[in-house]
C-alpha cells in the first residue's frame, strides 16, 4: 500500500443536472477534510450520515450524505470519502472548490483507479474493465466487462503464467546440471510442456479476440454510385429512418455515422456520398470525405443497382482499385425487387455477394450473417472484454514461445530457451500489470473518466 501520497478529489458523477452529485476523496487527509467541511464528526464506516457542507465562513453551501470507507477496505485501498450532494453543476463545482481549499488535490483522469491498482486492490485488466463497463455500447459488452472486472480474464492469464513458470523451472533445472542438459532437453518432457503453454495462450487469444470485437466493434462503410440505395441500406440495418432517401442523385453529401448492434456485435455504420465525377464543389468535398472513410474501414460494403449494373466488379475496380481485397470488400446487389432475382448469398469470382432489397427489407438478415461471419464474431457465454494491447502482448508471447521451440528442437540451447521463456513471461505479465512500464500505465489510466 502507498504510504506517502496526496489526497485527491473529483466529481464522480457525469456533467449536467441531476438529483444527486457525488464528490469522491481518497488519501490520508480525506477524513480530516470531510470533518472540516461538515464541522462535525463523521458517520461510522460504511454508514450514511446526513451533514451540511460549509464554506470557510460557516455558511451552508449544500447538504447531503457522507459515507466513509477506511483503508484498506475501500476502492483505492486508502481512506475514501464520498459526499453525496445535489447534482447541479454550479453547486458541484463550488463544493469541489471548497474541498480543494481544505487541502485536497484535483484528481487526474483515472487516478482513483490507478491508486487501486498500485495498492493491490485490482490488477490492470480489472482496472481497464471499469472504463470498458462505463463505455459499453451493448448488453453483451457490458456483461463481458463485468466478467473482466470480476477477474475472469485475469484468472485465464494467470493460469497460463503458472504453466509458463512451471516450464521455466524445468529448463532452469536443466541448465543448473550441465552434464545432463542435452538429455534433459531432448527427452520430450520440456517440449510437451512448451506445446501445452502454446495451446493455452492460443485459447486465451481466441476468447480475447471476441472480447476485443465486443469492446471496439467494427467500422463498416457503405459506398457506391449515387442512387444505388446506400442510405436505404443504412436505414434498413439501423432499423430507423436515419438517412434522407430521395430519387434525386447526390442527396447524401457528407458522411453519416450510426452506431448499431448486429447479433451483439457493435458496429459503426457509415453512409457516404455517391461516387461520381462532378463539378459541384460541395459534392466533391463529400466524395473526398467518403474516400477517407473508405480508407479507414474494417469492412467495405459496395452497393450497386442490380437492375442497372451487370458488371459490378468492373465498377468496383473503377472506384476501389486499391481496396479490392476479397477479405475486406463485400458486393451488395441492391434493388432485387426490381428484377426477378431472389434475395440470396453467393460469390462473384473471389468476392462474397449479397443480393437484397434495402427498400423492401429483403435479404437484410443474410447480410447481417455475412458481416458477423466476416468479423469472426462468435462470442461465448464466458467471453471477457479485451483490448488491442492485450492481443499484442499475447502475440508477442507466442512469438517468444516459438523462438523457444526452435532453440529447443533445433539447437538444444538451454540458455537461449530460458531467455525466450523469460521474455514470454514478461510479455504475458504486461496484461495484468506484473510487468508494465510507467508510460504504459499513464497512457491506460489517462483514458479514464475524471473521478475514476
Amino acid at each position: 500500500m502507498l504510504t506517502t501520497t496526496s489526497t485527491i478529489a473529483a466529481i464522480a458523477t457525469p456533467p449536467g443536472r441531476g438529483g444527486v452529485g457525488v464528490i469522491r476523496l481518497s488519501g490520508p487527509k480525506a477524513f480530516i477534510i470531510a470533518e472540516a467541511l461538515t464541522a462535525k464528526t463523521l458517520p461510522k464506516a460504511r454508514m450514511a450520515g446526513f451533514r451540511q457542507f460549509l464554506d470557510e465562513s460557516g455558511d451552508v453551501l449544500d447538504e447531503g450524505l457522507v459515507l466513509c470507507f477506511p483503508n484498506p477496505h475501500s476502492f483505492t485501498g486508502e481512506d475514501v470519502v464520498e459526499l453525496q450532494g445535489h447534482g447541479g453543476p454550479v453547486i458541484q463545482n463550488t463544493l469541489l472548490a471548497r474541498v480543494l481549499q481544505l487541502g485536497a488535490t484535483a484528481a487526474k483522469a483515472g487516478e482513483f483507479s490507478m491508486r487501486a491498482f498500485e495498492n493491490g486492490k485490482m490488477d490492470l485488466v480489472q482496472a481497464e474493465a471499469i472504463a470498458d463497463l462505463i463505455d459499453a455500447t451493448s448488453q453483451a459488452a457490458a456483461r463481458s466487462a463485468v466478467r473482466s472486472l470480476q477477474g475472469a480474464f485475469s484468472e485465464r492469464v494467470n493460469a497460463v503464467l503458472e504453466k509458463l513458470i512451471h516450464l521455466r523451472l524445468h529448463v532452469e533445472a536443466a541448465i543448473d546440471f550441465p552434464e545432463e542438459e542435452i538429455d534433459f532437453l531432448a527427452d520430450g518432457k520440456i517440449l510437451a510442456l512448451l506445446e501445452d503453454v502454446q495451446m493455452a495462450v492460443r485459447n486465451v487469444q481466441q476468447s480475447a479476440r471476441q472480447g476485443q470485437l465486443l469492446r471496439e466493434g467494427l467500422q463498416v462503410v457503405i459506398a457506391g454510385k449515387p442512387n444505388a440505395g446506400k442510405s436505404s441500406l443504412l436505414n434498413a440495418l439501423a432499423g430507423v429512418d436515419r438517412a434522407i432517401v430521395t430519387d434525386i442523385a447526390g442527396t447524401t453529401r457528407d458522411v453519416l455515422h450510426e452506431k448499431i448492434s448486429l447479433n451483439g456485435l457493435p458496429i459503426t455504420l457509415t453512409d457516404t456520398a455517391g461516387l461520381r465525377d462532378t463539378g459541384d464543389v460541395v459534392e466533391q468535398e463529400g466524395i473526398r470525405r467518403a474516400y477517407k472513410a473508405i480508407e479507414q474501414a474494417d469492412l467495405l460494403l459496395f452497393v450497386y443497382d442490380l437492375s442497372q449494373e451487370q458488371q459490378p466488379l468492373q465498377l468496383a475496380e473503377q472506384f476501389f482499385a486499391e481496396y479490392m481485397d476479397p477479405k475486406r470488400l463485400i458486393l451488395i446487389a441492391n434493388k432485387c425487387d426490381l428484377t426477378a432475382t431472389v434475395a440470396h448469398i453467393d460469390r462473384l469470382q473471389d468476392y462474397q455477394r449479397v443480393v437484397l432489397s434495402a427498400k423492401q427489407n429483403q435479404g437484410i438478415e443474410q447480410l447481417v450473417e455475412v458481416v458477423t461471419q466476416y468479423a469472426g464474431f462468435q462470442p461465448e457465454e464466458d467471453t471477457f472484454i479485451a483490448r488491442t494491447r492485450h492481443l499484442d502482448a499475447m502475440q508477442r508471447t507466442q512469438n517468444y514461445l516459438s523462438e523457444a521451440r526452435i532453440q529447443l528442437v533445433d539447437y538444444h540451447a538451454g540458455e537461449l530457451v530460458a531467455e525466450s521463456l523469460r521474455l514470454a513471461q514478461n510479455a504475458l505479465g504486461e496484461i495484468t500489470g506484473d510487468f508494465s512500464a510507467d508510460d504504459l500505465l499513464g497512457k491506460i489510466f489517462g483514458s479514464f473518466c475524471i473521478g475514476k
